[in-house]
């Protein structure tokens, strides 16, 4: 699911219907993992990434397959736009071996090298310095790859944030880090926990380039994202991008949430970046019986992908000794 390449070997824009398809296929595979997991269908935690969807297909709309991307505990749709398998995803969450990870990671560890998804990550901000751990490979093997930290604002908090940005700045590695801020940090309204008014202003302390943009308007994330990639891949450096989001679960599936206004959540829904999308193909004239046969098809995928998982065996006892240590 990630860009085609242009004749300079960098990724080529995707059309606003195409990211808009992407953006279907997260929010179906979120809502039926939701439902899967409530009926106790998938087992371990869930944290879902519904309202937050154009982050992750602007952003990894603008890589090559090549590229790296290092997530958080809240992954699938990263991982999903950066083109993991969707039946092997779902198969991966309902512990089978016919999963990304043979079953082995689930939820918060679902990772597939071969894309360049080099992994989510229950430990908050850990995915910061892994991304730049891949960007220093990048160059040392004198590859033009871009690297992607995807991390809440919770993390910028962390003591990780903070030495590998500066070590990415001072090094000049080919990163992109990018700041979901989705406004609660597990239960905590972030805005309490700086003084600051936006992460983006962490950027110049650093000295590399920082903004803050609508984190609903897929088309502008994927726009700035195939500049700001484009930039890293050709020896600009880092850059820090603050997507301003919100995620409309809990903190992890079966959060009561009372922390959250009622009448916010609703405004934020009013933002969903899906019908945001939708609204301006409409504009631009499509029909939108053929947006809700996108919204049926993505449904079907998931349905699909959901019997596969079903249908697929749970890994035998020797696959716990397997692929440890190098075993």
């Amino acid at each position: 699911m990630t860009a085609a390449t242009a004749s300079n070997g960098a990724a080529a824009e995707l059309p606003l219907i195409e990211l808009y398809r992407r953006m279907c296929t997260i929010r179906a595979f979120e809502e039926r993992v939701t439902e899967l997991y409530r009926a106790s269908a998938i087992p371990g935690f869930i944290h879902t990434s519904l309202g937050q969807e154009a982050v992750a297909v602007g952003v990894c709309g603008a890589l090559l397959d090549a590229d790296t991307i290092a997530t958080t505990h809240r992954g699938h749709g990263h991982c999903l736009a950066k083109g993991a398998d969707v039946e092997a995803a779902m198969a991966e969450l309902f512990g089978k071996v016919t999963g990304l990870c043979r079953g082995k990671g689930g939820s918060m560890h679902i990772a597939d090298p071969r894309l360049g998804i080099i992994g989510a990550n229950a430990i908050v901000g850990a995915s910061i310095p892994i991304a730049v751990g891949a960007a220093l490979s990048s160059v040392a093997l004198g590859r033009a790859l871009v690297s992607v930290a995807f991390f809440g604002e919770g993390a910028v908090n962390q003591g990780a944030f903070h030495e590998a940005v500066n070590l990415a700045a001072i090094w000049q590695l080919p990163v992109l880090f990018v700041c979901e801020n989705n406004v609660y940090a597990e239960f905590t309204d972030s805005r309490t926990m700086s003084r600051r008014p936006s992460i983006a202003e962490l950027g110049p302390a650093y000295g590399i380039p920082a903004e803050q943009l609508d984190g609903n308007d897929v088309q502008l994330i994927h726009a700035r994202a195939l500049e700001v990639v484009a930039a890293c891949r050709e020896g600009g450096g880092p850059v820090l991008l603050e997507l301003s989001t919100y995620r409309w679960q809990g903190h992890y599936e079966g959060d009561p949430q009372p922390y959250k206004p009622a009448s916010e959540a609703a405004e934020w829904k009013g933002r969903d970046p899906i019908a945001h999308a939708q609204a301006r193909l409409e504009e631009a004239g499509s029909a939108r019986g053929d947006l809700e046969a996108i919204v049926s098809a993505a449904r079907n995928h998931i349905a699909a992908a959901e019997a596969f998982a079903r249908d697929s065996p749970y890994p035998a006892i020797k696959e716990a000794y397997l692929h440890v240590y190098g075993g």
